[in-house]
């Protein structure tokens, strides 16, 4: 499967932004998915993950009450709406899958095989 996310931009903090994350070459209902983050002089981060029907969703501390992942499989598409959003969420977004549903913060890149290119996430104070 390759994966392609886009929906970045500039926005100003408590704004709002949705990525979406489509999918070919493949049917995304074999996968669990999920997004990582990378901001300036940072290390890759988890954001969150959902499993393979979208009826079990994990995300991390910094995020949870604030983003919501989804997914739907027959459009082979998931997204990640982002609201009140703040500077620190400033980051390049990337979408993931993988065969087995990761769901905890230890969560780390190698658990995901599959990457989409990264889009820019901007938030202004």
């Amino acid at each position: 499967v390759q994966l392609q996310a886009f929906g970045g931009g500039l926005v100003q903090a408590g704004g709002s932004l949705r990525l979406s994350c489509a999918a070919s070459g493949d049917s995304l209902s074999t996968y669990a998915l999920g997004w990582f983050r990378q901001g300036p002089g940072k290390d890759r981060e988890f954001v969150a993950s959902i499993n393979w029907s979208g009826s079990s969703t994990f995300y991390v501390d910094s995020v949870k009450g604030r983003f919501t992942i989804s997914r739907d499989n027959a459009k082979n598409t998931m997204w990640l709406q982002m609201n009140s959003l703040q500077p620190d969420d400033t980051a390049a977004y990337y979408c993931v899958a993988s065969l087995d549903y990761c769901s905890g913060s230890g969560c780390l890149p190698t658990d995901f095989r599959t990457w989409g290119q990264g889009t820019l996430v901007t938030v202004s104070s």
